[in-house]
């Protein structure tokens, strides 16, 4: 490292926010950035550890190249730094975002002082590429005569489709709904990560490279797969987890109650300026919206309920809370289970929100007209990884608006696979032997068939997989797993 004793000299500086009271009245990202120079010393605090654990298994599934990048900003080679991160991360838009920083818990730094910022340095690297202009298209020198369909347009198969185009072959991605960007488009609300200054800013440009996005495409529903084989050489089904957890208690058929991405969908599409059939509308406004899930999914929830002005905001989990440092079972460098409270959650305290643990839905509660009125809620107690009721405890939660934000259970069976009778795990993933799927020439990349995870996980299964199906299609060793590979031009 350029800067030796920086991690000495330098404290941990964070990216500032917006004052809740400000940023609760729209849907714009809040962060404010440090300048380059601040984010130079940030870079300097990398120190010479040796075995830098943050680009490991345990920390960064992609590999970045932490170290080195970190070192050229303390140095100012932001450009190097750029390439740098490009040659592993095919979104670092996205991950400076939404990742939960799993190279941060990695971060040798980290077991005796605050970790290196690595998130927030990766989002300044590529944001500063864009401002710069060396963030352009790369067009592909050599183009190979094959055609590849991407099923989904999610981080993993973005990612599949930016590898495939610049390995030369014609690649076309197929989207069921209106807009592409799957998970990062429709679950991640606006002001985490912006659709039109991010997601399709950076769909803009691989449309430039020369991927074809086809939208308002149900593969295996309104278009039958068959089609899709017949017009390409390989097909990549990247179609996530899509198959949320349900909550089967009784007078689940109550109105208003729904599905977490039910709701989030709804939210970014009317921020896009989507028009909602009335009928079909789900918002939070001047109701108590209750929401059942802990994590990050219900936490989004909570902020964009907020946003629409919901009249009181309850998040209960059945699980106990967290703790807040890591415990034997957490050793380092494994990414500990810690609670820490979510900016949602955080501007909760200026609204009627309130935050339940060990708390167990019994049944809902339904009027004359057939709407949720309420919970029956009963406090509980773990012991041994079982929980038993407490007596006494039961009460009724108030609410005519519930989200089941409880985890997906894996893909949707009754499109793509049931169509090409695909081999399934015991936990209803698409099986294969590495990415290629029981049918010849489909493979799977992603939620599908790794089960539900994170952004960067997706990413790295579109980037692995579509090394696999270079392979396939070339029939020798793919170019796509070289980070000195000069496949392309830049225009």
């Amino acid at each position: 490292m350029g800067k030796v004793t920086g991690f000495k000299e330098y404290q941990r500086k964070e990216f500032s926010l917006a004052p809740i009271g400000e940023r609760v009245q729209h849907y714009h990202e809040f962060i404010i950035p440090l300048s380059n120079s601040e984010m130079e010393d940030q870079g300097a605090r990398c120190m010479d550890c040796g075995v830098p654990f943050c680009h490991s298994n345990y920390g960064c599934p992609l590999g970045n190249i932490i170290p080195q990048f970190n070192d050229q900003i303390y140095r100012h080679q932001w450009e190097n730094a750029f390439r740098t991160l490009m040659s592993t991360n095919n979104f670092p838009e996205f991950t400076g975002r939404v990742c939960p920083a799993t190279c941060e818990s990695a971060c040798v730094l980290g077991l005796h002082e605050n970790a290196v910022s690595i998130k927030n340095i990766e989002y300044s690297i590529i944001e500063k590429a864009y401002q710069e202009g060396w963030m352009r298209p790369q067009i592909p020198a050599i183009k190979s005569g094959k055609s590849v369909a991407i099923i989904g347009s999610g981080p993993a198969g973005l990612a599949a489709a930016n590898q495939l185009c610049k390995a030369g072959h014609h690649v076309t991605v197929y989207e069921k709904d209106a807009r592409i960007g799957g998970l990062v488009r429709y679950g991640i609300p606006n002001f985490k990560l912006d659709k039109q200054q991010v997601v399709q800013r950076r769909v803009n440009l691989m449309k430039e490279e020369g991927v074809e996005f086809i939208t308002h495409a149900h593969i295996g529903r309104d278009i039958p797969i068959a089609q899709l084989q017949s017009r390409h050489d390989a097909i990549v089904l990247a179609t996530g987890a899509g198959n949320p957890r349900d909550l089967p208690l009784p007078n689940r058929d109550a109105k208003g109650i729904h599905f977490a991405m039910e709701f989030l969908a709804q939210a970014n599409s009317r921020v896009e300026g989507e028009r909602i059939d009335p009928e079909f509308e789900i918002v939070a406004t001047n109701k108590d919206v209750v929401v059942i899930g802990g994590g990050d999914t219900g936490s989004d929830c909570v902020g964009n309920a907020i946003r629409q002005g919901a009249k009181s905001i309850t998040q209960i989990e059945l699980l106990p809370q967290a703790p807040t440092q890591r415990t034997a079972s957490m050793p380092w460098p494994t990414y500990p289970r810690l609670f820490k409270r979510s900016t949602s959650q955080e501007e909760g305290e200026s609204t009627n929100f309130n935050m339940m643990f060990n708390l167990l839905s019994k049944s809902f509660i339904k009027n004359a007209s057939g709407a949720v009125t309420g919970i029956n809620c009963v406090k509980i107690q773990w012991e041994g990884g079982n929980f038993q009721e407490i007596n006494g405890s039961e009460f009724v939660l108030k609410t005519d608006l519930v989200l089941l934000a409880m985890g997906f259970l894996g893909p949707n069976q009754e499109d793509v696979i049931q169509e090409l009778s695909l081999l399934t795990d015991e936990r209803s993933n698409i099986q294969t032997n590495r990415f290629a799927t029981s049918v010849q020439g489909v493979f799977a990349a992603g939620d599908n068939r790794r089960g539900q995870s994170l952004v960067v996980w997706a990413i790295h299964e579109g980037r692995e997989c579509a090394v696999a199906v270079d392979e396939y299609l070339s029939q020798e060793p793919s170019m796509l797993n070289r980070r000195d590979r000069s496949l392309c031009e830049r225009t």
